[in-house]
């Protein structure tokens, strides 16, 4: 096995860098609420904390790690997935890490920092038409899979069932954890929908008290980069119709103006999915009387420094 995939050299599978891996802070929001109309407390996930800087670590390493498991990684081979950025860096950072080379297709109008970060990083992008989306760069995969399928892994995060079990493994055990049991509604923006799957099983397994909000643009078209709008979009596979008990859709320019509110009253410098996640947050805390509410901020800002209009108030 060691002359097979030598490249595990470096970091053996279950120690090292995925011991950094999750068990993020928990970050109290304590401007959010309106104090006069409810006593509920508001919390987040700082993802961040992550070793590629994103929730995304969670699922990347759980992939990578069961494909090493089963063989399906050999010298030579790529790996090979569609991403809009974070899920591309944190395959981009095991990778190399573990000598395994990475193949990203993703959406040329994906911000630059992500494609620099990517670059750096020694993955190979194939870039793909902006005007289809996530779902362009998945059939641009999928279409580089079924033809060179001795090149590649082909990890389809969207419906790779390792996606949601990190979830349910690490982040539904954190809450709870964090929270001492008291979480009583649990927030969460959907993309690949591997954190609502993941997380809203777990709950329902030992927590099934806790009612879980998922979170979507309110349309096809919007600036809500990591979310997809299930019903205009290819669905995942591993996504869960019955995960979630509803669901709140958010305009863009909403989630804008909660990032600037989040990094100039919080000082919490968050992307454009944390903020439609604490919008979306918001709106449940003000709904209750009481309770504590927790909802995920995937990544930081750094990657969206170059969108003006993120940090232009209107």
């Amino acid at each position: 096995m060691q002359d097979l995939i030598p490249f595990v050299k470096r970091i053996k599978l279950d120690e090292g860098m995925p011991s950094l891996v999750g068990n993020t802070p928990l970050l109290p929001l304590v401007t959010l609420t309106d104090r006069t109309r409810t006593k509920a407390q508001v919390f987040a996930k700082a993802e961040w904390f992550n070793p590629s800087g994103s929730v995304k670590d969670r699922p990347a390493w759980g992939i990578i790690q069961q494909a090493l498991h089963q063989g399906l990684i050999l010298p030579g081979i790529h790996l090979l997935d569609s991403t809009s950025g974070n899920m591309g860096i944190a395959y981009a950072t095991f990778g190399t890490a573990l000598g395994i080379p990475i193949t990203l297709a993703m959406p040329s109008n994906a911000s630059p920092e992500r494609i620099k970060i990517m670059d750096a990083l020694g993955a190979e992008l194939v870039l793909t038409d902006p005007l289809e989306g996530s779902d362009g760069a998945i059939l641009v995969a999928r279409e580089m899979a079924a033809e060179n399928p001795g090149k590649y892994y082909y990890a389809n995060q969207y419906d790779n069932p390792e996606n949601w079990k990190a979830h349910y493994r690490t982040t539904g055990p954190e809450l709870i954890e964090q929270t001492q049991g008291k979480i009583t509604h649990f927030v969460v923006g959907m993309g690949t929908t591997g954190t609502l799957t993941g997380v809203s099983r777990y709950l329902r397994d030992y927590y099934p008290e806790v009612e879980v909000i998922g979170v979507q643009p309110d349309s096809p078209l919007n600036g809500l980069e990591g979310l997809k709008h299930l019903l205009t979009t290819i669905q995942p596979g591993i996504y869960d119709p019955t995960a979630a008990d509803r669901i709140i859709e958010i305009r863009t320019e909403d989630a804008y103006g909660m990032v600037r509110f989040l990094a100039r009253e919080e000082g919490y410098f968050v992307g454009i999915s944390s903020g439609a996640a604490a919008v979306a947050a918001r709106q449940v805390a003000n709904e209750i009387k009481d309770g504590v509410v927790v909802t995920i901020f995937p990544d930081a800002g750094f990657k969206y420094l170059s969108d003006e209009d993120l940090w232009i108030a209107s």
